[in-house]
């Protein structure tokens, strides 16, 4: 079964054709039933999902070609962004962490989020990559279980927490959301998978080039959380919303954990490919 893609350009609400060469944009292709606006869309789901059932019959000259560097982030303004750090086995390791027994949740501010081609301007000498998994919320709630968290999911992207670790261990103990939060440290996308389509979801190859350079390489069945336990946990403490973006973790080969350190310079191109979610490709000035 053909799994939706669901992304934005000039603000707008589009499906990304199966050949990634065309869009249709959603209000226009479904005459009006749904909205223009990504965040409203996304709270109406089941119904996006419906409407992209039909896209493999659209004509030819419904679609607009698809240009990835005018891809808008997917998801513009969500209520809240959580983050889970050392949830990949290999990166505790690195990082000389043991295994943590619950999620270690941190934040991201919305006002960090980035184009999925955006440029990322570095500040200081020690910026980071960190390749991760994003889940979307659909359908939010409190206390939701195990069992039901997948279909409170809208979707999968691919994710780049990108991290001043000056700013996160200029204290202690160290503090993670503002050294996340830098303008453009956010990215996501290119666009978002369903999640309820994708037979794949539960384990799938992540790779991070930083100029070429293979740094971070794993499949996600390393994680110590898989999504519906971060759900279920996230849940059990605060109401999640549609739209929501959950940045589950990343793998092992982090700048800092490397020796030597490799940090991120002016130049340097940031590719994050996760198998059938797409890439990121983003520019550090």
């Amino acid at each position: 079964m053909t799994s939706a893609r669901f992304g934005s350009v000039g603000g707008r609400a589009v499906l990304v054709a199966d050949s990634l060469a065309g869009f249709v944009d959603i209000e226009k292709f479904s005459g009006g039933k749904l909205p223009s606006d990504p965040m409203a869309c996304i709270e109406r789901w089941s119904e996006v999902c419906s409407l992209a059932k039909s896209l493999a019959s659209a004509k030819t000259t419904e679609l607009t070609p698809l240009d990835f560097d005018k891809l808008d982030c997917p998801v513009p303004r969500p209520r809240q962004i959580f983050a889970v750090g050392v949830n990949y086995k290999a990166h505790a390791a690195e990082m000389n962490h043991g295994l943590p027994k619950e999620p270690l949740v941190f934040t991201k501010f919305p006002s960090s989020l980035n184009r999925p081609h955006g440029q990322i301007k570095l500040v200081g000498e020690k910026c980071d990559f960190e390749a991760e998994l994003v889940a979307v919320i659909a359908k939010g709630g409190r206390n939701i279980s195990l069992t039901d968290a997948w279909s409170h999911v809208a979707g999968l992207c691919a994710g780049q927490d990108f991290s001043d670790r000056a700013l996160q261990y200029a204290n202690t103990p160290p503090q993670f959301s503002l050294g996340k939060s830098r303008a453009g440290f956010a990215a996501i996308g290119p666009y978002i998978t369903d999640a309820a389509t994708l037979a794949t979801r539960g384990n799938l190859e992540m790779t991070c080039r930083v100029s070429g350079e293979v740094m971070q390489h794993t499949q996600t069945d390393d994680m110590i959380f898989e999504i519906p336990d971060i759900i279920a946990y996230l849940s059990s403490i605060c109401e999640l919303f549609a739209g929501d973006v959950i940045y589950t973790g990343t793998p092992s080969g982090v700048g800092a954990g490397r020796t030597p350190q490799r940090f991120l310079r002016a130049g340097d191109i940031v590719e994050t490919t996760i198998q059938d979610l797409g890439t990121l490709r983003n520019t550090c000035i």
